[in-house]
């Protein structure tokens, strides 16, 4: 069962690949952009992984994405209220 997963969108993105709980490849975006601690879409560590595995989107099972709740809610308040007296 092959699965990619993804981390972006805070900073450091990146993209693993898994099968039989076994990491193929694992890569983070700012490798391949030069951008330090690059949040955008892994686009470029997901292809990195593809290649390394010699696969393919359609050999995927499934495609998950990190997500921290509560580091996300942190994030968002802390946002929200920054420079509220």
């Amino acid at each position: 069962m092959p699965t990619l997963g993804l981390s972006y969108g805070f900073h450091d993105a990146s993209a693993a690949l898994v099968h039989d709980g076994r990491i193929l490849a694992a890569a983070a975006e700012e490798r391949f952009s030069r951008q330090k601690h690059d949040a955008s879409f892994p686009q470029f560590a997901v292809r990195h992984c593809l290649e390394a595995a010699g696969l393919t989107v359609d050999d995927l099972d499934a495609v998950v994405y990190h997500e921290a709740p509560t580091q996300t809610f942190t994030r968002v308040i802390a946002s929200a209220t920054h420079g509220a007296a």
